[in-house]
């Protein structure tokens, strides 16, 4: 066949696209315009094999395999197919687990085949030696693509680079069409925040918390500490009781409220079968829960966005979760509450739901935490649950509906 096919290895290609702009291999230090970079690698692919592309395979890693929002993007692009290996974090380093054994199987497979008559590699790893010269062996010519060195020398395997049947540098003026160093404050993973506050995230921070866990954080603020030589911190006279703020500490996690309401020396596990813990979504810490009933009278009956959408909806969501959401948490928020409130036959659900204003009723907010799962946030970040993305999630939310961000509900 005369075609050409393009592999690229993503890790090697932005890995060391972030070296060369940014002056470390970390992804998360670049953007990427991804259409734009498909776009540049099938003009480059055609040009220099005279042969029309057949195909773009795209190999890069992802925690549990599971597509993140820029494979989602890509897997529906024309000529792209998106293969997926493990993404594994190990002494505090992500590394790709069964990438490059995907990408010798499929260069082995497609010149067995006979595919295509140019195979098109953009990766630096000399495990992939024995496919290329198996490729090579069908009558396929090998064309290596390497990004250019940030120090100048070598970022491919020097055995790999012997063996292509041609070579090529893709310089900075070549990277720089489709990807761009970040400014300083943008820094962080694809599913990180905004490092900017955003006043909406600070209202939902600055909500009032459970009488009673306040006090508890007030008394234990107030006892000795051993290192302190009995004299309690200064923290506790800058937060009585009576505030309607956080604890010193910072923001509670579930855990941190349930041990602030339970009693002293007592394990949380020992409250009634009538309490349930409750965070965010209603009221923090332990809460006493009425018979037959776990969410307040404003929010029962209110609907979920499941119960609201049709499966030609369904289908249509999903297409724009696809191709226009992008995966920042408040975006996702907004997303989520344009469509539940849209979808809302009751004119009078938004200004119930508003009422209980910041938190979302238990059974919206589990909806809208899953939804959200599926963008890759609320995965472990170090070994820990990054909260802020919550946050984030539930502000965009709220923006949406057009809350009032001084905490106060809609009138």
């Amino acid at each position: 066949m005369e075609r050409c096919i393009v592999l690229v290895d993503a890790g090697y290609l932005l890995g060391a696209a972030a070296s060369l702009l940014a002056g470390e291999p970390s992804r998360s230090r670049i953007k990427v315009d991804h259409p734009a970079l498909v776009q540049a690698l099938r003009d480059r692919a055609e040009a220099e094999t005279q042969r029309p592309l057949l195909r773009i395979y795209w190999f890069d890693g992802a925690p549990d395999r599971v597509p993140q929002p820029e494979h989602r993007r890509l897997r529906v692009m024309p000529r792209v197919t998106v293969r997926l290996g493990a993404l594994t974090r190990s002494d505090g380093r992500w590394a790709q687990k069964g990438v490059d054994a995907a990408m010798h199987a499929e260069l082995t497979e497609l010149a067995r085949n006979r595919a295509c008559s140019d195979i098109v590699l953009v990766t630096g790893d000399g495990d992939l030696l024995p496919g290329m010269m198996a490729a090579k062996e069908h009558g396929v010519a090998v064309h290596l693509w390497a990004v250019q060195a940030a120090d100048g020398d070598y970022n491919q395997s020097e055995d790999l680079v012997a063996e292509a049947d041609e070579r090529r540098v893709l310089d900075r003026a070549w990277i720089t069409q489709a990807v761009s160093a970040r400014e300083p404050k943008e820094f962080g993973g694809v599913c990180a925040p905004p490092a900017a506050p955003r006043p909406e995230i600070a209202a939902i921070l600055s909500a009032p918390l459970p009488d009673a866990a306040l006090a508890a954080a007030a008394e234990r603020a107030a006892e000795p500490h051993p290192r302190e030589g009995g004299h309690a911190p200064a923290a506790a006279e800058e937060h009585p009781a009576g505030e309607r703020g956080h604890p010193a500490k910072g923001v509670p996690t579930p855990k941190d409220l349930a041990a602030l309401h339970a009693p002293t020396g007592h394990h949380p596990a020992s409250q009634p079968a009538s309490a349930t813990l409750r965070w965010s979504s209603e009221k923090g810490g332990w809460v006493e829960r009425a018979p037959g009933s776990t969410e307040p009278p404003e929010a029962a009956g209110l609907p979920t966005l499941a119960q609201l959408t049709t499966a030609e909806q369904r289908w249509a969501d999903r297409e724009e979760d696809i191709t226009a959401v992008g995966g920042d948490p408040f975006e996702v928020g907004q997303v989520f509450a344009r469509r539940w409130s849209a979808r809302l036959a009751d004119e009078d659900a938004v200004r119930r739901i508003s009422t209980l204003y910041p938190r979302i009723p238990h059974r919206i907010d589990g909806e809208l935490l899953r939804y959200a799962a599926r963008f890759g946030l609320l995965a472990h970040k170090d070994d820990q649950i990054d909260e802020h993305d919550r946050y984030a999630i539930r502000a965009g939310f709220w923006r949406e509906l057009d809350a009032p961000v001084t905490g106060s509900p809609t009138p």
